[in-house]
């Protein structure tokens, strides 16, 4: 009966072996995003419009197909070396053309917006303090901070006729065109009518500031987490979701 049951049982070694690789699986493993409600919800409504997520072609073709072709343009007629060769060359009017034609193929700005954008680099003063901020924010050695704060201050010192030039969406809309895994373009209404069904009272003010920036861009990185599985591209793929949460064109 003893000798039964010593022959019964696995030698040590195999067991502990056993229970190793059980717990290297277990680390392999990513754990599953920890989802509120208000991101279920979320989620649900997303999917309900989209239902193979952002692979999903409508989507591509309502949501992020514009989006990125855009940010082809711009990295053919705007990428780095093409930016810095211009400035090099003083022809900073063409920078401003170019960035404002890129832009217009898009519906990210209010026509009100793009207008105020147009007059504000009409003069070769304006296009010029427009190009160079705009090259040092997005390809500067200083921090996003300064970087950030520094475009701001630029944008409000722009020439103004009619309408005022600093406003969100015209401060994120070139980050984000140029750099969609890094930048977030924000719709103020949109995007906090969003965060609130989220769950998430998103600070905000109407004068563009790093600090809000910030905030916005650690919310977005929750909804990334809580979309994690859905395998998001970049920032045009999470400003679509909430832009789906929060605009009147996707009711429920």
């Amino acid at each position: 009966m003893t000798r039964v049951l010593a022959r019964s049982k696995k030698p040590a070694r195999a067991v502990a072996r056993t229970v190793t690789r059980a717990r290297r699986a277990e680390a392999g493993r990513s754990p599953k995003p920890i989802r509120s409600s208000g991101a279920t919800r979320a989620r649900r409504k997303f999917l309900n419009a989209f239902p193979r997520g952002f692979r999903d072609q409508t989507y591509v073709d309502w949501e992020r197909g514009y989006k990125w072709e855009a940010h082809r343009k711009w990295e053919a007629e705007l990428g780095k070396e093409k930016f810095r060769d211009l400035i090099r060359q003083k022809k900073f009017g063409e920078i401003a053309a170019r960035a404002i034609r890129i832009e217009s193929r898009t519906n990210l700005l209010f026509s009100f917006e793009k207008m105020a954008l147009r007059d504000a680099v009409r003069s070769p003063a304006g296009a010029k303090a427009f190009a160079l901020a705009l090259f040092d924010f997005l390809h500067g050695d200083d921090t996003m901070e300064v970087r950030f704060t520094n475009w701001v201050a630029a944008i409000a010192r722009l020439p103004r006729r009619k309408t005022r030039v600093l406003t969100w969406p015209l401060a994120t809309v070139f980050g984000f065109i140029a750099q969609p895994r890094t930048h977030f373009f924000l719709k103020p209404v949109v995007t906090r009518e969003a965060a609130r069904r989220h769950g998430v009272d998103l600070p905000y003010g109407s004068r563009p500031s790093w600090d809000l920036y910030k905030a916005l861009l650690g919310f977005v990185g929750q909804v990334r987490t809580d979309v994690s599985d859905m395998a998001p591209r970049d920032m045009i793929d999470l400003q679509s979701f909430l832009w789906v949460q929060g605009s009147d064109e996707y009711p429920g």
